[in-house]
């Protein structure tokens, strides 16, 4: 494995992640469906990995691509010269990005997601006012570096905050940007947990005081996250960002689904910003350069799949490029041109 990522790591990233979240998806089937077993049935009547291929009509991406591409659009324009002095305009870009999928994807961005509530989020940004747009944000490998820690901290609070006002919410989006930062340092995975709670969360939070917006409100309820990542990490024998790692002694499909909800807030697993981000650490501890057995663990689950694979699959690809990945996962994936060209744009800025 190279010391740092490359750039076809980095479009290995983008185009797996949205493999993953085609593949976790299904079009709506496995991401509602509450059993891994009855999943992983499917794809074994399906052929198995090697022999889905991820395209239009049957794959769709969710979602969770759709604003992840958003986003990493928004962050590879080049035109942020200074995170922490430019941050309304980072915000109006993003929406401006946003904007444009809403209006051109009407069937992802239905309900919530629809053109009304992201223009409602445009004009009273000047308000600090945050609404609710599912956007997963991990696309950030602009700022990869230890010493842009800070910039990457910055950008994930904001972009989270501005759709997950809670903080269980945006420090998912911490999280997330995190391990993809820290995956293209080629850091232990054993100790990117360690590295959430003791390196990003205490500047998150300062930088959160310093904005003086909703701080009482988000100091009342920061506990919840740190505390269940102490928990996962102590579970897995990784609070010392060593190991080795701990495993139950049977670990597959139906007891992952009962170990996900264990990580959960309310039995869903992965819908909530501290669990994603912990069930895709989980698979990328257990499967390390297996891709099916990656998806196995992250994307093939009776939780929301798509939205823990889109995270550990972003990170794995930065990890590993495509090695060992069936052609038809990714060759035909929607918005593969743009998912390409993002991932060389943000490469170029980052170096």
């Amino acid at each position: 494995m190279e010391r740092y990522a490359t750039m076809e790591h980095y479009k290995a990233a983008m185009l797996l992640s949205g493999a993953g979240d085609a593949l976790g998806y299904r079009n709506q089937l496995w991401e509602y469906n509450e059993s891994g077993p009855a999943i992983h049935k499917e794809l074994q009547e399906l052929g198995g990995l090697k022999n889905i291929k991820v395209e239009l009509p049957d794959w769709p991406v969710s979602d969770d691509t759709v604003l992840h591409l958003a986003t990493a659009e928004g962050l590879a324009t080049g035109e942020i010269k200074s995170i922490l002095s430019d941050w309304p305009f980072l915000f109006l870009q993003l929406i401006y990005f946003y904007l444009l999928f809403s209006t051109s994807n009407k069937t992802i961005f239905s309900g919530k997601c629809s053109w009304t509530m992201v223009v409602t989020c445009f004009m009273l940004h000047l308000k600090r006012y945050y609404t609710l747009l599912k956007v997963k944000t991990f696309g950030l490998h602009r700022y990869p570096k230890p010493d842009q820690l800070l910039s990457l901290v910055a950008v994930a609070v904001e972009t989270g905050r501005m759709t997950h006002p809670h903080p269980t919410g945006f420090l998912g989006a911490v999280a997330s940007a995190l391990f993809t930062a820290y995956a293209v340092q080629r850091r232990p995975l054993t100790t990117w947990g360690l590295g959430l709670l003791n390196e990003a969360c205490p500047i998150a939070k300062v930088f959160v005081q310093n904005r003086s917006f909703a701080v009482e409100e988000t100091e009342r309820d920061w506990a919840y996250f740190c505390d269940k990542w102490l928990w996962y990490l102590d579970l897995r024998g990784i609070s010392n960002g060593i190991g080795p790692v701990i495993w139950p002694s049977s670990y597959g499909p139906a007891e992952r689904d009962e170990a996900y909800k264990s990580f959960s807030l309310s039995g869903w697993a992965g819908r909530s910003g501290h669990d994603a981000p912990m069930i895709a650490l989980d698979a990328l501890l257990a499967a390390g350069p297996d891709w099916e057995d990656l998806m196995s663990r992250a994307g093939f689950h009776g939780g929301d799949s798509d939205s823990t694979a889109v995270i550990a699959c972003c990170c794995w690809g930065l990890l590993y490029g495509t090695q060992g990945v069936p052609e038809g996962n990714y060759c035909n994936l929607e918005y593969r041109e743009r998912l390409e060209r993002s991932a060389e744009q943000l490469y170029a800025l980052s170096h």
